[in-house]
């Protein structure tokens, strides 16, 4: 039996988990003062070159390690079968036009701040339920996911705590959109 070797299976996937995480530990070390570049604002402010950056680099950052664990455990669990389907290249643009997306809807429509990767949480939670989708074919699996997890973000809106459910939706309807319009073209498997 030849030994046992460990693949670096999903690189978009684990390239983006390591930069979260080290975006994180390097704030810790610097008391916080890193994390305004990884939060977008609520104003437009086309002058700030860190502004631009901030609209996406948003979802790598969070408030703790508690934020940071709770959307790795699922990026882990869905980047890999994404990924396998999509490719890598696919799933970074994927994750940079979601990342995007939220970060251009949160400035323009939100008077908070938006850090966090749920929205890159949601669109895999999404795309995951196409994994064995055909041509012509809605799943039935896409249909019970967009109810239980966007219907239940639509109804915790109304919650008043802080976690930004705005994201999660897009983040699941950016998943929806990709899955459908086969814009990334799920890459053929041997």
């Amino acid at each position: 039996m030849s030994g046992i070797r460990i693949k670096y299976n999903a690189p978009t996937t684990l390239n983006f988990t390591l930069l979260a995480c080290a975006i994180l530990v390097a704030d810790i070390f610097l008391a916080g003062s890193l994390m305004p570049l990884f939060t977008v604002g609520t104003t437009w402010q086309l002058e700030n070159p860190f502004f631009y950056f901030t609209l996406v680099s948003h979802v790598l950052g969070h408030q703790g390690l508690a934020h940071l664990l709770g959307n790795l455990t699922l990026i882990l669990l869905l980047g890999p079968i994404v990924e396998e389907k999509y490719g890598s290249r696919n799933l970074a643009w994927m994750m940079l036009a979601t990342a995007f997306i939220t970060g251009v809807l949160n400035v323009s429509f939100f008077s908070t701040g938006l850090l966090g990767a749920s929205g890159i949480v949601f669109m895999l939670i999404l795309l995951a339920s196409f994994a064995n989708v055909q041509r012509g074919e809605i799943p039935v699996s896409f249909i019970l996911v967009a109810v239980i997890f966007l219907g239940g973000e639509i109804l915790q809106t109304f919650s008043g705590d802080e976690v930004s459910q705005f994201a999660h939706v897009i983040g699941g309807a950016c998943g929806s959109i990709f899955g459908f319009s086969g814009v990334f073209k799920a890459k053929k498997l041997s």
